[in-house]
C-alpha cells in the first residue's frame, strides 16, 4: 500500500498537507524585507544563512483574511525543482503518513480556492486535509526572477 509522508499545517480553522519530499525546513518568522511591485501574494524576501528567498503568503494567496501573526506562525521552506520559497503558514500541525486509498481527488467546487492548488482531499478519521500541489503556489515567472 503506498503511503504519502506530509508536513501539516494550518491556516485559519483549515488544515492543509504537503509533501514532506518538497520541504527543506520550517522557521520562526525573521524579519521580511518588501519587494517592490512584486505580485501581492509575495509577501518579500527574507535572508536564510545567505541565500535571498521569496515568501509567498497563503492566506493572501487562497484569499483569506490577513491575521496577526503569532507564537505559532512559521514560514515552511519549500525546495521544488531546484527552486527555493517559503510559504507563510499560521502554525505548523505535524507530520503524518497518510494510505494512498484515504485521497480523494479535488472535490469539483474546489472548495473556494484555485482548483490548481489542491492534489487531492486526505482523510483522517473525522479530520480533513486538503493536500497542496506545492508547485502552483507560486507563479513561475517570479520564481524565475528572483534566481535569473
Amino acid at each position: 500500500m503506498a503511503e504519502d509522508q506530509m508536513v501539516t499545517f494550518s491556516l485559519a480553522s483549515e488544515e492543509f498537507g504537503i509533501d514532506i519530499m518538497k520541504v527543506q525546513e520550517i522557521i520562526r518568522i525573521p524579519p521580511i524585507t518588501r519587494v517592490p511591485k512584486a505580485r501581492d501574494f509575495i509577501e518579500g524576501v527574507i535572508n536564510l544563512r545567505g541565500n535571498v528567498i521569496p515568501v509567498v503568503n497563503l492566506r493572501v494567496r487562497f484569499g483569506m483574511p490577513l491575521e496577526k501573526e503569532t507564537d505559532l506562525s512559521r514560514i515552511v521552506v519549500l525546495q521544488i525543482n531546484g527552486k527555493v520559497f517559503g510559504i507563510r503558514v499560521d502554525g505548523v500541525t505535524e507530520v503524518l503518513r497518510l494510505n494512498s486509498e484515504s485521497i480523494e481527488p479535488p472535490p469539483p467546487i474546489a472548495l473556494g480556492m484555485d482548483a490548481n492548488f489542491i492534489r487531492g482531499v486526505g482523510k483522517i478519521g473525522e479530520r480533513l486535509l486538503i493536500l497542496l500541489k506545492p508547485d502552483q503556489l507560486m507563479d513561475g515567472d517570479v520564481i524565475n526572477e528572483q534566481t535569473a
